[in-house]
């Protein structure tokens, strides 16, 4: 591969160049889910952090993660590791634990196995795919709190991307762990966009569960009617 189709290739996409603005400069960084090494290369590119610990469960991204990393010559200062999730990262090896493109429940399990290593850091950088109210709650719940959300569209596709402290916080409304409460405060033009989209489909959905009544469908109508609930209560916020 020719240098500047490398080059090309090593761009970060919008998604993930928005989850590494997110990073506080300065800090150590483990990289979960490292895949080709991106974001780790980048953070290093520009003086973001000191090091960084690229970690992914596959030996085939990581191996490809080595060759970008020694083509760009950080091999001091971005080590590789196999690892399930945070299972090889020592407490306070790293500042910022990022994990980004992964579901939801998946991003829980790795920060309830690795919660050793997550209560020895000062920042979480956070960017699920889905179920992105459990992530928010399972934050809360082993004292971390949200410091900011932001939304960006890529592809016609939403994504989220926070940061957590350590520190106290809980919701006192469901909405606000199913959208984020400072996402819905900010009126984030992006977060009224994606409550509309989903209103649409739901309706949809609702529709066609209608044509057809069974119980398996009424179990389902009542999910979409709560669903439907949840997005009017946080369209209000818009008004």
């Amino acid at each position: 591969m020719n240098k500047q189709k490398k080059e090309e290739n090593m761009r970060l996409s919008k998604r993930l160049q928005a989850v590494a603005d997110t990073i506080t400069a300065g800090n150590r960084v483990a990289d979960v889910g490292c895949d080709h090494a991106y974001i780790s290369i980048y953070l290093i590119r520009n003086d973001i952090a000191p090091s960084v610990i690229a970690m992914d469960v596959n030996k085939g991204p990581l191996l490809r993660a080595s060759e970008n990393i020694n083509y760009y010559g950080y091999g001091s200062r971005i080590e590789t590791r196999l690892s399930d999730g945070l299972h090889q990262l020592k407490p306070g090896e790293a500042d910022t634990i990022l994990i980004a493109g992964m579901g939801g429940a998946l991003t829980v399990r790795i920060l309830k196995e690795g919660l050793n290593a997550v209560r020895k850091c000062s920042e979480l950088v956070l960017q699920p795919q889905s179920e992105i109210f459990l992530v928010r709650r399972f934050i809360h719940k082993i004292g971390f709190s949200i410091k900011s959300e932001q939304m960006v569209k890529e592809d016609g596709k939403y994504y989220f991307i926070m940061r957590a402290e350590p520190g106290t916080q809980n919701y006192e409304r469901e909405i606000h762990y199913q959208f984020g409460k400072l996402l819905l405060e900010q009126k984030e033009p992006l977060m009224l966009e994606y409550l509309m989209r989903e209103c649409r489909i739901l309706n949809d959905v609702l529709v066609e569960l209608k044509a057809v009544p069974t119980k398996k469908t009424e179990a389902r109508l009542k999910e979409v009617n709560k669903s439907l609930a949840y997005i009017r209560e946080a369209l209000a916020y818009f008004e």
